[in-house]
């Protein structure tokens, strides 16, 4: 049974909420913050988080009902202040977006520019995204997933916290449709290889640059101030375009 819409419950601790589920899953690919929630950001999120929200559930989402059309619908993780989010809403018209975040900073910052620019093909949803890619999302259902800058977890005993992991990798090809993408970004070298690792054990997916090599920055993936900032500091930015391969080939 596919769930309806419902207009998530007002509550701006929802950050603290996730706190319970941590135990669910023993290995988590982010760390809850108590990061600083501004007075318009708390005001954007009890004004326009029913509208844009969507609550958690363990029941598959009807994605056409949620954006009430049927178009391409593409999801971000970890979309941070939503600066790439709302660029590739603003740029494309004709998709629908889904981002995933569970700092509550970053939530009511996005709103605050849903809101400004009156986009209707966004909505949020603040939870860990691999319970949302396996419990909301139906097989077949994503034309991309975006994961720009995931956080590197640097430390060699924390590498099995890095979200691209072979479970990342098998949960997204199942809900990609055919030829779906899987477009990750990050400037540490070190999570590069990483990621170009998991792929290149990964039957599901095929390097759209050719084995091995990283693809040219796509028009459509903006520029974030983060990313700016590495520019800045000198890092190198990496960007992986995987598509879904088909099947019997």
């Amino acid at each position: 049974m596919v769930e309806q819409h419902r207009p998530p419950t007002l509550d701006t601790s929802t950050e603290r909420s996730i706190e319970p589920r941590l135990t669910s899953r023993s290995i988590r690919s982010f760390v809850v913050r108590n990061g600083r929630l501004t007075r318009a950001q708390q005001q954007a999120v009890e004004a326009h988080l029913p509208e844009y929200g969507i609550p958690y559930s363990e029941t598959p989402l009807n994605l056409s009902a949620l954006f009430n059309r049927d178009a391409p619908v593409w999801m971000e993780i970890g979309f941070g202040n939503g600066d790439a989010l709302l660029a590739m809403a603003k740029q494309n018209p004709d998709v629908n977006l889904i981002g995933v975040e569970i700092h509550t900073p970053g939530i009511g910052q996005a709103l605050m520019g849903i809101e400004a620019a009156q986009l209707s093909n966004v909505r949020l949803i603040q939870h860990d995204a691999m319970d949302v890619l396996q419990n909301m999302i139906a097989p077949a259902s994503l034309a991309k997933v975006l994961l720009f800058f995931p956080d590197p977890w640097r430390k060699k005993r924390h590498h099995k916290r890095r979200i691209v992991q072979q479970e990342f990798l098998n949960t997204v090809a199942s809900r990609l449709l055919n030829e779906g993408v899987l477009h990750c970004a990050t400037d540490w070298a070190d999570y590069a290889q990483w990621m170009k690792h998991e792929f290149s054990i990964n039957p599901a997916f095929i390097n759209t640059a050719g084995t091995g090599n990283e693809a040219v920055r796509p028009d459509w993936r903006p520029l974030t101030r983060f990313e700016q900032r590495g520019h800045r500091l000198g890092h190198e930015v990496c960007d992986l375009i995987f598509k879904l391969r088909e099947a019997g080939s």
